[in-house]
């Protein structure tokens, strides 16, 4: 199952095993089972920790297997062949699960061990899906920490019974106790806060307390990663209020522009972000969603930031680098289906969609690339691109071009999306060039047609492009003295990461720059 240089990296990780694990298999005669009982005899086959026996559960999926701590209740649970983007979660659960401590804030660990209750989370993934994996890492990591607390993560591919029966749509999808409990990547805090009322007003009340920064960054991708990673090398009080650290880079999957490494995925990144940002004395605060600006009252006072948890935050300076998120259709329908049949991510909900029909919107690259990779999974693939031609690169061109179950609709006006109430049927596109207006039959509809910029909460603070991008000057300076900007919230005119970082720093260096001229003093004695 696992190839020879495989082997050998899960072994040195397997060195790190405090206690002895066993594997706990629900198998069957099915392929996937004799798959997965091969996967299990090369992970035991690396540490004489680790034993592997059948499951006496006759109610067990099948085939699943549980990872479980020798002779206590700790343990987690896989109801898939966790390879791909989910190989990095079965490693961590098995160390884990093992006695090597889970990587997180002890306060925020302790909040997980205090929960009270018993918690049966359900979470359907899939293995091509680059969002599951933080939100499977999670909930294992949680049910270590506390014995009340149990995870099954489960292949929506292989359960296709399942996901039928509980309208699973879009990938990940947790289940509490058998109920809906959320969609999307989640953190431990999200998940935390969530079932801890009172954890955010925790939170708020926490933040409220804080000093003024000198810098404050409100946004936590590659932008606003590299503006508090360059206040904090200044030696200047620096803090990032971040919705969620990584921003638009946990939801891309393979990045290869990324100058000096050749391949990476934004989730990796992501956490690489992160990590580097901790290395500095930054003041991190995730989950953090920002709601007004309120620009200062006299020059050199402080720029007030109020968040949507009722708390604010000063600074004497501030970076904005809110990024961006999918552009939406627009269209009756869209909002009401959304998670039901519209999707947004190719690589995350594709192989719940499998032998079905799909359409994708958007004939760019990203549109052009989602449906060819859609094409190797679903039934059949329907691509419409608003303008007269495709705008993707000519090399995508021709390869769409060359598969035989690739319709390509262009001067297409999508108009409604349709549903039967739990789920999208079909949609309708109006044919700019007759003005007729058609109905395609379908199951999934992939909406692929740009980025708006994150910037609602700033109308009338700051000015605005027509597009509602931040407008700056070459020093990432905005119309408010004191308030800089960086990333794909800002008029700079290529949205890239190695672009988004270098205006990050330019930023940074700006609100540095003027620091020294309007409180110099206060500056050069905290440098």
């Amino acid at each position: 199952m696992l190839d020879a240089d495989l082997k050998a990296q899960l072994a040195a990780y397997m060195e790190r095993l405090v206690q002895p694990i066993e594997l706990v298999a629900a198998l069957d005669d099915s392929d996937a089972s004799r798959e997965l009982e091969a996967l299990l005899r090369d992970i035991a086959a690396t540490s004489d920790k680790i034993t592997v026996r059948a499951d006496d559960d006759a109610g067990a999926r099948k085939p699943s297997f549980a990872i479980v701590r020798a002779g206590t209740d700790v343990s987690v649970r896989f109801a898939a062949v966790p390879m791909g983007h989910e190989f990095t979660s079965l490693v961590l659960a098995l160390l884990q699960v093992g006695g090597h401590p889970v990587k997180i804030e002890e306060e925020l660990a302790d909040q997980v061990r205090n929960l009270e209750g018993e918690f049966v989370f359900e979470t359907y993934m899939s293995l091509s899906c680059q969002s599951c994996p933080d939100t499977v890492q999670a909930l294992n990591a949680m049910s270590v920490l506390n014995s009340n607390i149990r995870h099954v993560a489960i292949d929506g591919a292989l359960y296709q019974d399942e996901v039928q029966a509980r309208e699973v749509m879009s990938v990940p999808t947790v289940f509490l106790n058998g109920q809906p409990f959320d969609q999307g990547r989640m953190t431990i805090e999200q998940i935390v806060a969530k079932l801890d009322s009172g954890a955010a007003a925790r939170a708020a009340a926490r933040i409220a307390d804080k000093a003024p920064f000198d810098v404050l960054v409100v946004g936590g991708g590659p932008a606003g990663a590299a503006a508090a990673i360059y206040a904090a090398r200044k030696g200047i009080r620096t803090g990032i209020a971040a919705e969620r650290f990584g921003g638009q880079v946990l939801d891309t999957l393979a990045i290869e522009n990324f100058i000096s490494v050749q391949y990476t995925e934004g989730p990796k990144l992501g956490v690489a972000l992160e990590q580097h940002v901790r290395e500095y004395d930054v003041d991190v605060m995730n989950l953090q969603r920002a709601a007004k600006l309120v620009p200062a009252k006299q020059p050199g006072g402080l720029i007030e930031v109020r968040l949507d948890s009722g708390a604010s935050l000063h600074a004497k300076s501030v970076v904005l680098s809110t990024g961006a998120r999918w552009r939406q259709m627009g269209v009756p329908g869209e909002e009401q289906y959304r998670n039901k049949g519209v999707a947004y991510c190719p690589h995350c909900d594709g192989p719940l969609f499998k032998g079905k029909r799909v359409a994708v919107i958007g004939g760019g690259n990203s549109g052009v690339e989602a449906a060819i990779d859609l094409a190797g999974i679903v039934e059949h693939v329907t691509l419409l691109e608003f303008d007269s031609k495709l705008r993707a690169d000519e090399v995508l061109q021709r390869k769409l071009r060359s598969l035989p179950n690739v319709d390509v609709l262009v001067g297409a006006q999508t108009t409604e999306v349709l549903g039967d109430g739990q789920r999208v049927t079909a949609l309708v596109y109006k044919d700019r060039a007759g003005g007729e207006t058609r109905t395609i039959e379908l199951a999934g509809i992939f909406v692929q047609i740009g980025l708006l910029p994150n910037t609602e909460w700033l109308k009338g603070t700051v000015e605005l492009s027509p597009r509602g991008e931040i407008v700056i000057d070459e020093r990432g300076a905005t119309s408010v003295p004191g308030v800089f900007a960086a990333g794909d919230a800002t008029t700079v005119p290529y949205k890239q990461i190695v672009i988004a970082m270098g205006a990050g720093c330019t930023a940074a260096l700006s609100a540095f720059d003027h620091l020294i001229r309007t409180s110099a003093p206060d500056v050069a004695r905290a440098a």
